[in-house]
């Protein structure tokens, strides 16, 4: 009986694995298409870029360091193909005032067009026993890997509605998924951009817009070796089962994702998300009727 009801979950899997290109959004089209890397100084973010540089892309780079984003610039202009693209910098704190947020999103959309996708690397890390890492700590983590990604999503979302498409991808943690010993302070930030992620998503998807969540293991990054300078033995120990990634192949991955497919965990969900998102498309149309008549009064 186990076997029946095992092979009935695989088949179900494998079925909406091999319908889900059949309801899963359009390919965005990079070439030409305007893409916003929050934390595209260095790292994953940096990698993000150059791959969608090379597809044609125009990109926005949005970090602090405004030395570090001057060389990235260097780097990501070396992979152009046409010489109409550009590579923008701008120098905020995305998680400290959602006013400057706002205001050098719009800066950006003024110089290169609309937002077509919005990837929200800004991210850092701390790892270390729970009674040892500093209280303040556990807040900064929370803006940080949280709200840094609140706020961009937020000053794109506007626009993104009125032209019915977009793409957002949060760059979360494998230690989003599972809580890790060391990771009391950074897992419970990356947790949270999955609750909003999904959340989101059920709002956003009757305008066409589509959201996706990368878990990246560790990957060979200036964050990483920072982090690795406190990791805990336990964490280290932890850590080394699954061993160290390249960031320019989990750009691809990442880019990939965003821009073609839903992934499994995606279409597993469309299971049960199915008849929510009939309901949010029903009170769109129900809300725009209603201001359309009200127009005609």
């Amino acid at each position: 009986m186990l076997l029946v009801v095992a092979a009935f979950i695989v088949a179900f899997v494998l079925l909406l694995y091999m319908i889900s290109p059949l309801i899963s959004p359009k390919p965005l089209k990079l070439n030409g298409a305007h893409v916003v890397v929050t934390g595209g100084s260095s790292g994953i973010g940096k990698c993000i870029a150059v791959e969608c540089y090379r597809q044609g892309a125009f990109i926005t780079l949005v970090a602090r360091d405004e030395v570090k984003l001057l060389q990235a610039k260097k780097e990501v202009e070396k992979f152009a193909i046409n010489d109409k693209q550009v590579v923008l910098c701008i120098s905020v704190d995305v998680s400290s005032d959602y006013s400057q947020v706002e205001s050098v999103i719009k800066q950006a959309q003024e110089k290169l067009g609309p937002v077509d996708m919005l990837v929200n690397c800004a991210g850092t890390s701390i790892s270390g026993k729970f009674e040892d890492v500093e209280v303040d700590r556990f807040k900064k983590l929370m803006e940080v890997n949280y709200l840094g990604s609140v706020y961009p999503t937020r000053a794109v979302i506007t626009t993104m509605k009125e032209r019915r498409m977009g793409r957002i991808m949060f760059v979360s943690s494998q230690a989003g998924q599972i809580g890790l010993f060391g990771y009391t302070a950074y897992s419970p930030s990356k947790f949270a951009l999955r609750g909003l992620a999904e959340s989101l998503q059920m709002e956003i998807k009757p305008y066409n817009i589509y959201v996706t969540v990368a878990y990246p293991p560790d990957t060979d990054t200036p964050g990483l070796a920072e982090e690795n300078k406190t990791k805990p033995l336990e964490t280290k120990l932890i850590a080394e089962t699954s061993g160290v990634c390249q960031p320019d192949q989990v750009a691809k991955i990442i880019v990939r994702d965003a821009i073609v497919t839903m992934g499994l965990f995606r279409t597993i969900a469309l299971f049960y998300l199915g008849s929510f998102d009939s309901i949010v498309r029903r009170c769109m149309i129900q809300r725009e009727q209603s201001k359309a008549a009200d127009k005609r009064e």
